[in-house]
């Protein structure tokens, strides 16, 4: 019987001392937003805190700005070398070696470059900013002006006339006097900052296993085996188009130059550099360059430019069916549509290095949106889950 009582009496004072707490706590929310809408003067000290404080966040996160590209620079260039790097690793090459193999070859290129083409690209610049106003003023004398029906010669005319009026103009040359000092003094920062590039991106790969290792220690123990197969996807992903990218564009470059050489265009050089930054937007960069590069050379000749024209639409059909395939395998595929506005974004907002870097970050939100967000979604039949 005594049982009974006591536990009789145990039971509401359980209830007692448990029932109300959730009842507070759903009543202590609203009350705080209450009584802080009751305070004018405490609501407006505090937003204007927040306020400050972003303004005071993102001016710090400006001042880093640089270093900030530095780093996310240096990280794509790692994920970027990384599979050159375990591919030797697969080959038997220990780690470190191979880091400092696939960086001598590197500087080598580097080496060659600044010995063997840039000399030539800046003597080829010169040499045409200098031809423009001559190739212009020649126009109507070329037999392919002269073929043209006369209502399409007139409209050409009037389009070549007002090129040569915005060249000649004082204004135009005092732009291209200050383009050219301040493309001097990028070159030299450049030159600079790729120092610490290359430090932090040495740093990175060596460190990359750790780095990814410390990363699956802030998530719980039963979502790292996914993490990890995720983070693992993402970064070979991230290198593969990284390195896939710069490849292709690597051979657009040479086979312009090639072009150039065989069919007797000038300015090979610099029509090469021109087609590799280009190039480096995906799927429609080569078309870009198609128009680009045919349009120069018809002020050469419209022979010249024809077979210019046939002989890089082959190796654009050689690279879409050949050679993408080959070297992007490992890449994630992208919607068209979202190629083109990730470049677009990518380029306002980093110049080239934001073209080549949007490829793979769209790769990896699309990624992780197919693998995690669409199966959670999946995952809600009813309402209530």
């Amino acid at each position: 019987m005594s049982d009974t009582t006591d536990g009789a009496e145990v039971a509401p004072a359980v209830e007692t001392a448990v029932a109300p707490l959730p009842a507070a706590r759903r009543r202590r929310g609203p009350l705080a937003v209450e009584a802080l809408f009751q305070r004018p003067l405490v609501s407006g000290f505090l937003a204007t805190i927040g306020v400050l404080g972003a303004i005071l966040l993102g001016s710090a996160f400006m001042s880093i700005g640089t270093i900030l590209l530095y780093i996310v620079l240096a990280m794509f260039l790692a994920l970027g070398l990384d599979p050159i790097v375990r591919l030797l690793e697969r080959k038997r090459v220990k780690r470190p070696l191979a880091i400092l193999i696939v960086f001598g070859c590197f500087a080598v290129l580097f080496v060659l470059f600044l010995v063997f083409v840039l000399p030539p690209l800046l003597a080829q610049i010169g040499e045409f900013i200098k031809a423009i106003p001559e190739a212009l003023e020649e126009v109507d004398q070329t037999p392919w002006f002269a073929a043209l029906p006369p209502d399409m010669q007139a409209a050409i005319a009037g389009v070549v006339q007002g090129l040569a009026d915005w060249i000649a103009s004082p204004s135009t040359h005092a732009a291209i006097g200050v383009g050219i000092v301040a493309a001097g003094v990028g070159f030299v920062a450049a030159i600079s900052a790729s120092f610490v590039v290359v430090a932090l991106t040495l740093y990175f790969l060596a460190s990359l296993d750790a780095t990814k290792q410390a990363f699956y220690l802030l998530a719980p123990a039963h979502s790292r085996p996914k993490l990890q197969e995720l983070t693992e996807r993402i970064t070979a992903s991230v290198g593969s188009a990284l390195l896939g990218s710069v490849t292709l564009s690597a051979l657009n470059a040479g086979t312009v130059f090639v072009l150039h050489l065989l069919i007797g265009l000038p300015f090979a050089a610099l029509m090469a550099v021109i087609a590799f930054v280009i190039t480096l937007i995906p799927l429609f960069g080569s078309v870009i360059f198609l128009v680009i590069g045919t349009a120069v050379a018809l002020f050469s000749s419209p022979m010249q430019a024809l077979i210019f024209l046939i002989c890089y639409l082959v190796y654009i059909q050689v690279e879409s069916y050949v050679l993408s395939p080959r070297i992007m395998n490992r890449a994630i595929s992208i919607p068209a549509a979202l190629v083109l506005i990730a470049a677009m974004v990518g380029g306002a907002l980093g110049g080239v290095i934001g073209v080549l870097v949007a490829l793979p970050v769209t790769a990896s939100i699309l990624l992780i949106i197919r693998e995690i967000v669409v199966p959670r979604q999946d995952l809600k039949i009813t309402p209530e889950g």
